[in-house]
């Protein structure tokens, strides 16, 4: 396929084409969901295909194919060829790539604990232990879920530049789900567990003890008071910090968002033309980094033979940079830093986050709590509702604390911090030192819609928001 995929990249050249890329994939996937100790279903797909870019006369073409042979190969880089020139008709501004190093080279994730090796049966059979120690919590749960998936995928990247990588990697993940229900109350609580790598991503977590723990909460929350509504100091753990990230910052930071090309679909960026400007206190200090082993989000090359590196996205609350494909950077006159992403070789490549968070600084969960009189310590999260330019937000947790004279007290269920953006970010007055990277495997973006795999997080952190009850006591 190397051979092939040269030839087809030479082929462009001579049809015409400024530059070309093919991304040849296999994709292998498993999953299955059990609920209340039944498997409800099983999915297992396996695909193959090579998607083809163009750039010619200023403008872009795309082509995919599921057919591997050269033939079907260079028949679809002429029709991608064709796309981009009929496209060229159009641009206003012909598209540009910034220089990068070629490279050569090989990415292969270190996989522990393969499919072959967790067979299908063995999987499940964790699954029933889980399940059952969910329902035994408490009579309270009348609905378990639990879900196992696995992915792997072999991808060889060529461009007409010379480039010429290969990716071998696997990412599993683990879904606990409980649902409890009382005298009209009904609580519905899960969590993700999982990463970059085999099935000991899920295994390093003691299963049984998280299904305990989410049921144990989930049926506490039935008769848990609601929170009151009104500004107060709120801490907020890894879990909801890992949705703030995404949502809040992850998004606003690829760079065709900041350039208004997605606003007609999914919103622009708050920060637009604020490079260099406070956007949040000193302890705020955000990064996007795919290096991360083990991070859902990890890659060592994007899907345009770039170089994965950190992307620091704010440094002591100043906004420093964006997350960039090579045409972006071109725009925005920096160096590419390896943000481009697609789901599969159907589908064309964009700027995506891999793994963001907020970096943690050095205070601790104790020193927090002691400061605060009274406040809100916000645990997990559930739903986020954001407006289109990611300024106004609100996201619901999974359960909360009242913090009474710098101690834990009642715990709290249907919680929705609310805030915005620059105004919350300049009130986080303490970092922790507790940082973790949560998987979140269901990023979507894009026109057909792309859903992607990465990782967001940080540590506990402390700020000023409006806090919701959402339902009466």
């Amino acid at each position: 396929m190397e051979d092939l995929a040269r030839v087809v990249m030479e082929n462009a050249l001579k049809l015409g084409a400024k530059y070309a890329d093919i991304r040849i994939e296999h994709s292998t996937g498993e999953s299955f969901l059990l609920e209340n100790g039944n498997v409800e279903h099983i999915s297992s797909d396996s695909t193959v295909g090579a998607g083809i870019r163009v750039l010619a006369k200023g403008a872009w073409g795309f082509y995919a194919t599921t057919s591997l042979d050269r033939k079907s190969l260079l028949d679809a880089a002429q029709r991608a060829y064709k796309m981009a020139v009929s496209s060229s008709q159009r641009v206003k501004e012909p598209s540009k790539l910034a220089p990068v190093k070629v490279v050569r080279d090989r990415d292969v994730v270190k996989v522990k604990k393969k499919m072959d090796d967790f067979p299908l049966e063995e999987r499940v059979q964790l699954a029933k232990e889980c399940d059952s120690a969910m329902r035994k919590v408490s009579k309270r749960i009348h609905r378990a879920a639990v879900s196992i998936s696995g992915d792997t995928k072999k991808k060889l990247f060529c461009s007409s530049e010379g480039a010429l990588i290969t990716h071998d990697m696997m990412k599993c993940y683990l879904y606990l789900r409980a649902v409890a229900h009382e005298a009209g109350i009904t609580e519905d609580q899960g969590q993700l567990e999982g990463g970059t790598g085999g099935f000991e991503a899920v295994e390093k977590k003691d299963t049984i003890k998280l299904s305990e723990e989410l049921a144990r909460k989930t049926a506490e929350l039935v008769k848990a008071p609601t929170a009151p509504t009104g500004e107060m100091t709120v801490i907020m753990d890894q879990d909801f910090i890992s949705l703030l990230s995404h949502e809040i910052i992850g998004h606003p930071s690829e760079a065709d968002r900041v350039l208004g090309k997605e606003a007609a679909w999914a919103g622009v960026a708050w920060w637009k033309g604020m490079i260099g400007q406070r956007v949040g206190s000193d302890l705020f200090n955000a990064s996007d980094d795919p290096r991360i082993e083990g991070g859902l989000g990890y890659y060592k090359y994007d899907d345009e033979g770039v170089s994965a590196s950190e992307k620091v996205l704010i440094k002591d609350g100043i906004l420093v940079g964006h997350m960039h494909s090579r045409e972006t950077a071109a725009i925005f006159g920096v160096e590419p830093n390896g943000g481009m992403r697609a789901t599969s070789s159907q589908f064309v490549p964009l700027i995506r986050m891999s793994n963001t968070f907020i970096k943690p600084g050095d205070w601790t969960f104790k020193e927090m709590l002691e400061d605060v009189k009274r406040g809100i310590y916000a645990v997990g999260e559930k739903v986020p509702s954001i407006d289109n330019r990611r300024y106004n937000w609100q996201i619901s947790c999974m359960w909360a604390y009242m913090i009474e004279k710098g101690e834990l007290t009642t715990l709290l269920r249907d919680v929705t911090i609310a805030g915005v953006a620059p105004v919350f970010f300049k009130s986080i007055d303490a970092v922790g030192k507790d940082f973790i990277l949560r998987p979140i495997p269901g990023c979507g973006k894009g026109d057909p819609m792309q859903s992607m795999y990465v990782g967001n997080g940080g540590p506990h952190i402390r700020g000023r928001a409006q806090v919701i009850g959402t339902r009466g006591n």
